[in-house]
């Protein structure tokens, strides 16, 4: 009997595969359980159309983060911290409060884990930073950290 998968199966498959089980895997473990679904010509077009709505959907998120990585590039984000003699600060500047003043000053919301710091900025400075926005892409964002 073909069945399609909709959660994974180990031993079986992955969700979304359509394969071949014995009738009583199919009646007795997968449909019961409901790890999978026969495979009729409706449920396959269902299928279809919903890897088409995913691909459709991971492109745009692709485009957006593009664009996201271009608008950043051209971007000097200030960051005003209090510091102490020789430029060291008082505290540091973490990826939280970077993307909070990404936030505020040009209206980019990003999440604090996509920015990439290797340690907190601890120095009144001027540097580049990573952003991965999506896999493959990734932007750089210019920080200068300045005097309060």
């Amino acid at each position: 009997m073909k069945v399609i998968l909709l959660k994974d199966v180990r031993g079986s498959g992955v969700k979304g595969d359509v394969i071949n089980v014995s009738d009583g895997y199919a009646r007795n473990y997968l449909f019961p359980r409901g790890l999978a679904t026969e495979a009729t010509k409706a449920n396959l077009n269902e299928l279809k159309n919903k890897e088409k709505a995913e691909e459709k959907r991971r492109e745009q998120a692709a485009q957006e983060a593009r664009e996201i990585a271009e608008k950043l590039s051209d971007i000097t984000l200030v960051i005003k911290a209090k510091s102490g003699e020789n430029g060291k600060l008082f505290g540091s500047v973490t990826n939280k409060e970077i993307a909070q003043e990404l936030k505020k000053q040009h209206k980019i919301a990003i999440d604090r884990k996509k920015i990439v710091l290797d340690e907190p900025i601890k120095q009144l400075s001027e540097m580049e930073v990573d952003v991965k926005l999506y896999p493959e892409i990734s932007g750089k964002l210019r920080i200068r950290v300045e005097e309060a």
